[in-house]
């Protein structure tokens, strides 16, 4: 469903860091944290990034 970068993505935003300090840490732009974050509430459906952290902890992609 969710790709390996994504996953990684989430993780990060389940640990409460911003789009700007998940761009520097994967070395990747702001707008493609954006897109990233964007393809993933449209794959799973949910309507917000807490609802994404929920269909991750359902899940088992994040501790």
């Amino acid at each position: 469903m969710l790709t390996k970068r994504e996953i990684e993505i989430l993780q990060l935003i389940s640990q409460e860091l911003t789009t700007e300090q998940i761009a520097n840490q994967l070395k990747l732009s702001v707008p493609t944290i954006e897109t990233h974050r964007r393809n993933m509430l449209q794959k799973t459906g949910a309507k917000s990034v807490v609802g994404l952290i929920k269909l991750a902890f359902k899940e088992g992609l994040i501790d």
